[in-house]
């Protein structure tokens, strides 16, 4: 797809996600929870105080890393392994962010990486930038329905306590929500579970839909996948998206110094104490083919303009 075809892809309305589809219930819950969580939002400004505040960054920056550190990195892609007992706390730590059961998540990801930027690919900028920032996630069918349901996850089917998760991840939001509010009252529900929920929302999604837009390519990786510096920091080193998809089974997506990737810093810790293992990295070797590939590729690429 050239670059006029991109962005008139990203300007795409979004009103085929609306109408003329049919809506099951697990749709229509999606988008009521999402709505609720926006409009949630608009309240906290009027209920501010630190103690709210306080909660929603530690609520937010844990379960943000719960999302990018066990979600991603551990269970989707393997990057690394844990003591059973911590895994299945980072992964309950990602649930709270409402983002879906790890079975759901991990399906969809992967699946992402089998298709990228195809028309099969579950979330790609090539279908408008709104499909693949939230109208994905409003269609159920389309995003499980033409590969058969979660059929590429079988490693955490066999685990009792993904298949307890699976059925019963968004009952978990409402506990919280319950002792928050026991604990602050509305304001800790606004701050720590509407704004919270939005921030992380967001900052997971925008690697879908900016990362694979804005920004450049280090890689030669065949899609659109973009390194996006302010990502970087706002999804906790998710941002080096390109610098992912050449190395997809790294553990660090920073590669270069300068590139703070916050998530891979927690994992170095977690190996430093012994509990995180088999922390996979790309060799040099590696990343001497990849450079070599991407430049032969741009030198392709400047043949053909002055051809």
């Amino acid at each position: 797809m050239g670059f006029l075809g991109i962005y008139a892809a990203i300007l795409r309305t979004p009103r085929a996600h609306f109408w003329g589809r049919k809506w099951n219930i697990l749709d229509l819950n999606t988008a009521a929870m999402l709505v609720s969580i926006h409009v949630l939002t608009l309240f906290a400004p009027f209920h501010f105080n630190w103690s709210a505040f306080f909660v929603m960054a530690v609520l937010g920056y844990s379960t943000g890393l719960g999302i990018t550190l066990s979600y991603h990195r551990n269970l989707a892609h393997r990057s690394f392994r844990l003591p059973k007992l911590l895994e299945y706390l980072f992964a309950y730590i990602a649930v709270l962010s409402a983002q879906g059961s790890p079975m759901d998540w991990v399906s969809s990801h992967r699946y992402h990486h089998q298709y990228t930027d195809t028309e099969k690919d579950v979330h790609s900028p090539i279908k408008g930038f709104w499909h693949s920032h939230m109208g994905w996630i409003l269609d159920s069918n389309a995003r499980f329905g033409r590969f058969g349901g979660v059929r590429n996850v079988e490693d955490l089917r066999s685990q009792p306590f993904y298949r307890f998760l699976h059925h019963t991840f968004i009952l978990h939001s409402f506990i919280l929500g319950g002792i928050l509010y026991a604990i602050g009252g509305f304001p800790f529900i606004a701050w720590g579970m509407g704004v919270r929920m939005v921030i992380v929302f967001h900052s997971t999604l925008l690697v879908n839909s900016a990362g694979h837009i804005w920004g450049y390519q280090a890689w030669n990786t065949g899609d659109m996948s973009k390194n996006l510096w302010w990502l970087g920091l706002l999804a906790f080193g998710e941002g080096w998206h390109n610098n992912h998809h050449a190395f997809e089974y790294s553990a660090r997506q920073g590669l270069e110094w300068w590139q703070f990737d916050l998530t891979w810093y927690i994992i170095r810790f977690l190996e430093a104490l012994g509990l995180a293992t088999d922390v996979k990295l790309p060799s040099e070797a590696h990343k001497r083919r990849k450079a070599l590939e991407t430049r032969r590729t741009m030198a392709t690429h400047e043949i053909s303009k002055e051809e």
